[in-house]
């Protein structure tokens, strides 16, 4: 009973394919696609294809390039849609040629199916061990997953559909004759074949038609017939065509400059999608040129174009968030924007982005990635990049420390004009650092960087020809770099030629004038034109003796953190030179430069400490300062740590250790600790007479 309720079914399925022509079995399987029953439409074309349609297999590579009713696998499709093709099927001649073009990647990412990516898995694993295909993968899918750029055969095939007549076809074929795609370039040959198809109203042939005007490719340049063309393709709604058009009247190319007129052409073509127009009506809204200026608009236009890779919009983004245009600048978006465009192989990018690990501006700090970006912009040729580079070289920080290679990084920004790179080579010869000493080398570089007029550069060649011990023509030639750069604001520069006037590098001293300099650089905020100031005031010999004078520029330094000037303080307020006597100030100041590890400083404290002067007397603290200014090989504590174990004056009493104190102070020649340790002897002497 149930066979015989099978048949009817199983006859009435068969008969109508067997009677049928292979014409009537497309329109069944047309009908059916259009219900939505994929694989009854599958089987009417499958069977019509083995009978020689070439429409029926067409359709089958339909199915599985668009995943209906089958798996969407595309080399099953790339078969099917060879089949159409070779018996002359045009619409088929013409995807496959798109699809040999630019060839299609195994889909192995996750939305791809499980069964897919294991098969492409197994595949990848397989030529990475150079053995055959797996077994898995060769069952499930016999022509693979990926189907490879072909782009010789791509144009075979596109070439056969064109010259059926075929208008797509003939526009494709120019595109590819135009750039020497699958072919020898020929403009020639890409223009006949771009006329045919605008012949036949082709908008992708009027379209090359005007770019191969607007470029004079084997023709010459004609912007005004170039957008005759572009105007033709314009107003068939084609895209690029707009945003070419759209150019010609931004620059009033072969067209009256109409900055509106080239804004709504964007817009037109950004509401296609078109990249290149979401970045360009991004800058005319961030300009406000053809349309009103909307910072928003335009931020949000150029995240359209950057998002899909545009790497100008990229590039205009990074610098749109990092200046903050319209807004507070946003640095991690800036910094993001910057790698993506890194990532790209923008030179610049990459020497923001690493300036931006460095700074730990916008990503947290790294001195690891900001030497990698570093070294990849300079290895593309960016000077500021490879001074960086190679001051991290030099340092071992962020890359592996390799003097070799930051002196060629070095020298490369030096050769690029990079005054600092040569300023820095300068001193790596002078001071024989990874090279050997090289005075002649040294002094080129640092005369070709300060030949450039940077003060910096001519700061550090005046110290270089001033510490050389040269000659009074040199100190002479020094004198000018060093005005030069004190006159251009450099404090640096001030205080060096303030050290020169006052005679520290040989010559004459100019005291008036030296301390006029010291000013200068003082009030820019120079710490040690302060101390020299605060010195020159306190020496008689200067002609500028100010007790008062000393201790105001003495306390500013003091107030810096300076140590010697807090403890020249300390001395003033004890002994009132200058300032009204104070012990509790002057101890305040010998601390603070104590701190610091000012020895003498240290010593002093220990002995207000240790006296009870301008603060409650405390042995046990006047020791712990005498031991660390005794550490530091201050003779006269090392006798008072000596003092202090003999005595227990604020420590337990150590013999044995105190007299290793005094010989320590009495080997630097101290004659009080030479005498305590006579008088150790001699009373060692006693005691062992006394015991005979």
């Amino acid at each position: 009973m149930a066979a015989h309720l099978r048949m009817p079914t199983l006859l009435r399925r068969l008969r109508p394919r067997a009677v049928l022509g292979p014409a009537a079995l497309v329109q069944r399987g047309a009908a059916a696609h259009a219900r939505g029953a994929f694989m009854e439409a599958f089987e009417h074309w499958h069977y019509a294809a083995e009978r020689g349609s070439a429409d029926a297999a067409f359709r089958i590579g339909e199915l599985y390039r668009n995943g209906q009713g089958v798996s969407r696998v595309f080399p099953e499709a790339v078969a099917w849609y060879e089949q159409a093709a070779e018996a002359g099927h045009t619409a088929a001649q013409i995807i496959l040629g798109r699809l040999l073009l630019e060839g299609i990647a195994a889909p192995i990412g996750p939305d791809a199916p499980e069964v897919w990516r294991r098969a492409a898995q197994e595949k990848a694993k397989a030529r990475s061990a150079e053995v055959g295909e797996s077994s898995t993968a060769r069952v499930i899918f016999p022509r693979g997953l990926a189907v490879e750029r072909q782009p010789e055969r791509a144009f075979a095939y596109l070439e056969r559909a064109a010259q059926s007549g075929d208008a797509e076809a003939q526009a494709l074929l120019g595109e590819l004759l135009r750039h020497g795609r699958g072919c020898t370039q020929d403009h020639g040959a890409a223009r006949e074949w771009y006329e045919k198809a605008a012949a036949q109203g082709s908008a992708a042939g009027e379209f090359g038609l005007g770019d191969i005007h607007f470029q004079g490719l084997g023709v010459p340049k004609d912007a005004e017939t170039a957008a005759a063309w572009y105007r033709k393709a314009v107003a068939k709604d084609h895209v690029r065509a707009k945003v070419a058009l759209a150019y010609l009247h931004l620059n009033g190319d072969g067209v009256a400059k109409d900055v509106t007129e080239a804004a709504r052409l964007f817009a037109d073509a950004a509401r296609h999608d078109d990249v290149t127009a979401h970045f360009n009506i991004g800058q005319l809204y961030l300009r406000g040129e053809g349309v009103p200026r909307s910072v928003d608009k335009a931020e949000t236009a150029l995240r359209k174009a950057a998002r899909r890779g545009h790497l100008p919009a990229i590039q205009a983004l990074g610098e749109f968030y990092s200046k903050g245009v319209g807004t507070e600048p946003d640095l991690r978006e800036a910094a993001y924007w910057y790698l993506q465009a890194a990532e790209r192989a923008d030179v610049q990018a990459q020497f923001f982005t690493g300036r931006f690990y460095a700074t730990g501006q916008g990503h947290a700090p790294s001195l690891r990635e900001a030497g990698k970006w570093f070294l990849k912009a300079a290895e593309n040729g960016h000077a500021a990049a490879a001074y960086n580079a190679a001051v991290f070289h030099l340092k071992g920080t962020g890359l592996k420390q390799d003097i070799a290679a930051a002196l060629k990084w070095f020298e490369f920004a030096a050769n690029a004009g990079v005054p600092a790179a040569q300023v820095q080579l300068g001193h790596l010869y002078s001071a024989g650092t990874g090279v050997d000493r090289d005075h002649a080398r040294a002094e080129e570089w640092l005369k070709k960087a300060a030949a450039g007029g940077d003060a910096e550069a001519s700061l550090a060649y005046a110290m270089f020809m001033l510490q050389s011990g040269q000659d009074e023509s040199a100190r002479g030639r020094a004198a000018e770099l060093l005005e030069r750069a004190s006159a251009s604001g450099h404090a640096g520069a001030t205080l060096q030629l303030a050290q020169l006037r006052a005679g520290r590098f040989g010559g004459a001293a100019d005291w008036p004038e030296a301390a006029r300099l010291y000013a200068r650089a003082a009030e820019a905020g120079l710490v040690d034109a302060m101390l020299a100031l605060g010195g020159a005031h306190l020496d008689a010999s200067t002609g500028l003796a100010d007790p008062g004078r000393a201790a105001f520029w003495f306390e500013k330094a003091a107030q810096a953190g300076q140590p010697l000037a807090q403890f020249q303080l300390g001395v003033m307020y004890c002994t009132g030179n200058g300032v009204e006597q104070d012990l509790a100030r002057g101890v305040a100041w010998y601390e603070a430069a104590a701190r610091q590890g000012h020895a003498i400083g240290q010593y002093n404290l220990a002995v207000m400490l240790a006296k009870g002067q301008g603060v409650d007397a405390d042995p046990q603290k006047a020791f712990e300062w005498f031991l660390q200014a005794a550490e530091q090989g201050l003779a006269a504590a090392q006798v008072s740590v000596g003092d202090a174990l003999m005595t227990a004056a604020g420590t337990a009493r150590d013999a044995a250790a105190a007299e290793g104190w005094y010989r320590r102070a009495a080997e630097q020649g101290n004659e009080i600790a030479k005498q305590r340790l006579s008088t150790l002897a001699q009373a060692g002497g006693e005691a062992a007479h006394a015991k005979v």
